[in-house]
């Protein structure tokens, strides 16, 4: 091989020898030519600061009042923000320059001396020793990133002198600092200083603007979080060299090297608000424009800090409960604006999932859809302010499936309730017979109207169980909805910014107005919800304030949300992985926050009283009846009337409870029935029993009756006289034939027919020898 190159020098030596003087100076000519056209070339082919804009930028947010939030990255994840050139600190301009390129603005894209010098260096010491890349070639390598070989080389030269024929010395400076690699995905001066100072590249003092300018030579070696003592000795270097520039003087150089700088974590860019801005940067449709400016959103910081706190503290107190996680929202009612958002306890916790969005993932919201199906059945008519719903067991067919009978975790019944009673107590038997009045289908319309978007599956997927929560919604969608309710049905666009011109505040009215005031009304009455919660729980506040809880199945969810006439605060607690949670409920779950966040909103002013139903009158009604009290009635409240019902009000008289409630009346003690009337519970009306030959000795029949009974009860069987008691229960042996049973209490009795007969044959399922033929109980 070297035998063949040194035979080629000498052949082209022995040709440059042959060529005669006139052929050697147009040789030297053509070369000339040659040269300078390859040198003009860049200039038909010019590279200008319009051809390298970068679109692509991460979203810089504030709060309202222009606190900054964060700078999220962009959608190829680079971590970059662009500030025209005065927009840097002249203190870091003469960092770069000094550590980068000292003569920038004295030599074109090529540093002739520097490469004369590189070469003269490396001849002596074998080896590379310095670089001649210019502030222009290293931005041709950020532009278009080539292989380090002979080829790569001539590329970047050339990218380089189309970069100098487009551009003057102040744009390419620009281009160079906006894109400088600053450590891990963050790119550019600006982007650097608010990540690591959450500060903007024009305020960088000497210290900053030295330290920052000492990474780019080699990010991953002077990475500031991983390699502090390296970088240190590099930004001596950069120090140094701005001595010998002439930028700063040796004692501004030493006070700067010693001062204590701290670098805040690359993910520590975001000061708040950090689920907020990435689910925000994620609705924008269009990437964002160099000189587009700051996302200014409806965000109040201070609020947001605190809020922040809030769930951190709530969550720390309910750890030997098994709760890890939680999220919260607050609005403004009067605009719809979006004023806190936390999405979990800590957004950069990525060992305990903190990265999951609890505003906007979907869980099954357990009671906290209940007020909407008593609205639009209030809407509808299908239930009055007064009506009587029935908390006793209930059981509904499902095709296909067992036999659903919806029950309340206490495993208890309440009989006779008003639906401000139902509701306010969170009754889960009333809210399924109001859906049955309404329909599901009806009623999952009404909720798609409300704004619940992720409720799309079929009426017949979610059954009866939808207004317990059978279905999956987001913490977003149910504040949303209470904005609503709060709104007295007028619905709004929740608002997230002030920038952005697409985001309006569209209004329209979900139906009349009235049905929402009377929902507000009970979701404020505190002692409408005492049975269940208590007069003085977590929910009540010293100011007016309508709020709902609701737990999912096996306690794996807890919600509360409530509003005042100003603000709508939505509250999650619960765990990311599903796990479920140990003794806590809505009220003990996410209730505290909820209540903790409400009375700093209202900490300097309290917010003013609901507005009354529109147009209803209140009445005194019989808590058992529902309807106007007699001297018997042993508990009256007040509630509202529509105009329309007040005939039907002072004409109607009580009666005895349906059929459905008798077995709930039957294991209830006297003491809790207020009505002037008696029942017979046993045996019911059309009973069919069988009568086992051999046994009529032996099996009995228990005559129980309830009500009211201030003196003795007075037994008739078909007629004949069979015992005056003060008890409220008799038992008799079963005898065959057809049978009338009175019990008598002075002027009130009560009558039921039923039958005995003989069996066919003995059966070996004793527990069946009573046969009801009454359908449905």
């Amino acid at each position: 091989m070297k035998l063949t190159s040194r035979w080629a020098i000498q052949i082209t030596q022995k040709v440059w020898r042959g060529l005669n003087r006139s052929r050697k100076g147009k040789v030297i000519l053509a070369l000339l030519l040659m040269c300078f056209a390859v040198r003009l070339m860049p200039y038909f082919a010019p590279v200008r600061a319009t051809d390298i804009m970068q679109n692509q930028l991460a979203m810089q947010f504030s709060d309202r009042n222009g606190l900054p939030l964060g700078t999220i990255l962009t959608r190829d994840q680079e971590h970059t923000a662009v500030v025209p050139l005065n927009q840097v600190s002249p203190q870091f301009i003469h960092a770069i320059l000094a550590a980068e390129d000292g003569s920038f603005y004295h030599h074109g894209a090529l540093d002739i001396k520097a490469i004369a010098r590189a070469i003269k260096e490396a001849i002596h010491a074998k080896k590379v020793v310095s670089g001649a890349s210019t502030i222009t070639m290293q931005l041709s390598r950020m532009l278009d990133p080539v292989p380090r070989t002979l080829g790569g080389k001539l590329r970047e030269i050339w990218l380089a002198w189309r970069l100098t024929a487009g551009m003057n010395k102040d744009e390419i400076l620009s281009a160079y600092v906006n894109r400088l690699p600053m450590g891990g995905n963050i790119y550019g001066v600006e982007a650097a200083a608010r990540t690591y100072f959450s500060i903007p590249a024009s305020d960088l003092n000497l210290a900053q603007a030295s330290l920052l300018a000492a990474i780019p030579n080699n990010p991953t070696y002077f990475d500031p979080l991983e390699h502090w003592e390296r970088l240190k000795q590099r930004q001596k270097y950069v120090l140094n060299q701005m001595v010998h520039d002439g930028y700063i003087t040796s004692l501004l150089a030493e006070r700067a090297s010693t001062e204590k700088v701290v670098f805040q974590s690359r993910q520590r860019g975001i000061i708040a608000a950090p689920h907020f801005l990435f689910w925000l940067s994620s609705q924008q449709s269009t990437p964002r424009e160099e000189g587009e400016g700051i996302i200014r959103t409806t965000i109040n910081r201070p609020l947001q800090q605190f809020v922040e706190a809030q769930v951190k503290q709530v969550i720390s107190s309910l750890a030997l409960n098994n709760v890890h996680d939680a999220a919260a929202l607050v609005i403004d009612n009067h605009t719809g604006e979006v004023l806190a958002y936390v999405g979990s306890p800590d957004y950069f916790d990525e060992a305990k999932l903190g990265r999951n969005d609890g505003v906007q993932s979907l869980r099954q919201p357990g009671s906290t859809l209940k007020p909407f199906v008593y609205e639009l059945a209030l809407e509808k008519g299908a239930i009055r302010p007064n009506t009587i719903l029935a908390d006793v067991p209930a059981y509904y067919a499902i095709p296909g499936a067992k036999l659903y009978s919806p029950t309340d975790y206490t495993q208890t019944f309440l009989g006779p309730v008003r639906v401000r009673v139902a509701l306010a107590n969170s009754l889960n038997v009333p809210a399924v017979r109001v859906l049955e009045k309404v329909g599901v289908q009806t009623f999952l319309e009404h909720l798609r109207q409300l704004g619940f978007e992720h409720l799309n599956q079929t009426p017949e997927y979610y059954g009866l169980g939808l207004t317990l929560g059978s279905g999956e919604v987001s913490l977003w969608e149910l504040a949303r909805a209470y904005v609503t309710m709060a709104r007295q049905g007028e619905a709004t666009s929740l608002v997230t910014t002030f920038s952005d011109p697409a985001i309006q505040n569209p209004k329209s009215k979900i139906q009349n107005s009235k049905a929402w005031q009377l929902i507000i009304d009970m979701l404020s009455d505190r002692h409408a919800r005492a049975t269940a919660f208590g007069v003085d729980s977590v929910l009540n506040l010293p100011f007016p304030s309508a709020v709902k809880t609701g737990t999912s199945s096996n306690f794996r969810d807890t919600w509360t949300v409530g509003f005042t006439t100003d603000y709508t605060v939505a509250t999650w607690v619960g765990n990311f992985n599903g796990e479920p949670m140990r003794q806590v409920s809505g009220v003990t779950g996410a209730a505290p926050l909820w209540n903790r966040i409400m009375l700093h909103l209202h900490e300097h002013q309290e917010p003013s009283s609901f507005t009354p139903p529109e147009g209803l009158v209140q009445l005194p009604i019989c808590a058992i009846s529902g309807l106007k009290p007699t001297p018997d009635c042993a508990s009256v409240v007040q509630e509202y009337f529509y105009p329309e019902d007040k005939i039907a009000y002072e004409t109607q008289q009580p009666g005895n409870l349906p059929p459905e409630y008798d077995d709930w009346l039957a294991k209830q003690q006297q003491s809790t029935l207020n009505t002037s009337n008696i029942r017979i519970l046993s045996p019911h009306n059309g009973d069919l029993f069988l009568l086992y030959p051999g046994e009529q000795a032996t099996q009995k029949l228990e005559f129980k009756l309830v009500g009211k009974t201030a003196e003795l009860v007075e037994w008739r069987l078909n007629g004949e006289k069979l015992a005056t008691d003060s008890a409220n229960s008799l038992f008799w042996y079963l005898r065959p034939g057809k049978w009338t049973l009175e019990a008598r209490n002075g002027e009130i009795s009560d009558k039921v027919s039923f039958q005995v007969q003989l069996a066919s044959r003995k059966s070996t399922r004793r527990g069946f020898s009573v046969i009801n033929s009454q359908v449905g109980n």
